[in-house]
């Protein structure tokens, strides 16, 4: 089976083909010679991973998958959330809107905070999503450098030390995009 993981990030499609079944061949969008950006104009997470596999399959008639992440802070309102790629500005620099959030979150002893990811996956032309939450808090300084994004400031519940950290299969046993590609992977090729 051939499916499109609708992304452009490198560091993403690298922790989704470490999870997928061997029968699944995943594509990249450059494997699709998708080279434009994809939009992502919704308002929510899910608005924007429906959108992204509407575009593929609306625009290269492929079975698809694509998903958003957020990172939602509970001392600021849940932000940055939807917006957490452009936190810091349009540059989507993963550093400048790590420094944003730790400014804004300052000297705040609540740091409680959650990653969320939705993958929405359409197949024969129906829409199928699923969600995986990881809850954690965010750190006061960067540590680590494995990972990306927020990861440097992200320490999962139960945990001492932040994704940037934890190596690959760690993180995506207990992460939010791993729970999300484990309900994937289920649905499209359930255990016996």
């Amino acid at each position: 089976m051939q499916l499109v993981f609708a992304t452009n990030n490198l560091n993403k499609l690298k922790e989704v083909q470490a999870l997928m079944p061997e029968h699944i061949q995943l594509l990249s969008l450059k494997d699709i010679n998708c080279l434009e950006d994809i939009p992502e104009t919704q308002n929510t997470i899910k608005g924007n991973a429906i959108q992204k596999a509407q575009y593929i399959k609306t625009h290269y008639g492929m079975d698809c998958f694509a998903d958003d992440t957020g990172l939602e802070v509970s001392a600021l309102n849940g932000a940055p959330g939807v917006y957490s790629a452009r936190y810091a500005g349009e540059q989507r620099d993963a550093n400048d809107n790590i420094n944003k959030l730790l400014s804004e979150l300052g000297h705040q002893s609540n740091r409680s905070a959650q990653f969320k990811t939705v993958i929405a996956l359409y197949l024969n032309d129906a829409l199928h999503t699923f969600t995986g939450i990881c809850p954690g808090s965010i750190t006061k300084s960067k540590k680590g450098d494995k990972g990306f994004g927020y990861d440097p400031i992200f320490k999962p519940d139960g945990h001492n030390d932040t994704f940037a950290e934890m190596d690959l299969s760690l993180k995506n046993s207990i992460g939010h995009r791993g729970k999300a590609i484990s309900q994937l992977v289920n649905f499209l090729a359930p255990e016996p």
